[in-house]
């Protein structure tokens, strides 16, 4: 495939994810008690980490000529997850909302090794996208360390 179409699929491809974990995070925070409003406080700063990521994702896609896609990954081919993540909410406990959330976090992870595993990507974008893969490493571990200490 040719290298700047193949940057740009991949670039879409992460800025979708990044979308959907808006759009995941979003959802968790209205199936929330009123009780968890640390929960609240902390998939809002994920909601604007994803919007971060994908303002400098879509940067790139400016700078390459090609259009941001605003969509989901429902169209998307990599890791469709956290559309699984957003109509998964059976429970509305603090677990089962942060299990749906690292199932996605999970996600996300695959998501980002597989663009990092692409060879041929300009050298200053694998560096960006190692850089958001390795921030969204600490959020997945950190929801996961929550879930974790969630008692049964």
């Amino acid at each position: 495939m040719e290298t700047i179409a193949m940057t740009t699929e991949i670039l879409n491809d992460l800025v979708q994810i990044n979308n959907d974990r808006i759009v995941g995070y979003e959802r968790a925070i209205k199936e929330l008690k009123d009780e968890d409003a640390d929960l609240k406080i902390l998939f809002a700063d994920m909601i604007r980490e994803s919007h971060r990521y994908k303002m400098a994702l879509a940067t790139e896609l400016s700078v390459l000529g090609a259009d941001v896609e605003s969509d989901t990954t429902t169209s998307g081919k990599i890791y469709r997850a956290w559309m699984d993540v957003k109509a998964a909410f059976t429970g509305h406990d603090r677990k089962s909302i942060l299990a749906s959330c690292e199932f996605g976090e999970d996600a996300a992870q695959k998501a980002y090794e597989t663009a990092i595993n692409e060879e041929d990507l300009p050298s200053h974008i694998m560096t960006m996208i190692s850089e958001q893969k390795q921030s969204l490493r600490l959020s997945h571990d950190q929801i996961k360390a929550l879930r974790n200490q969630q008692i049964d």
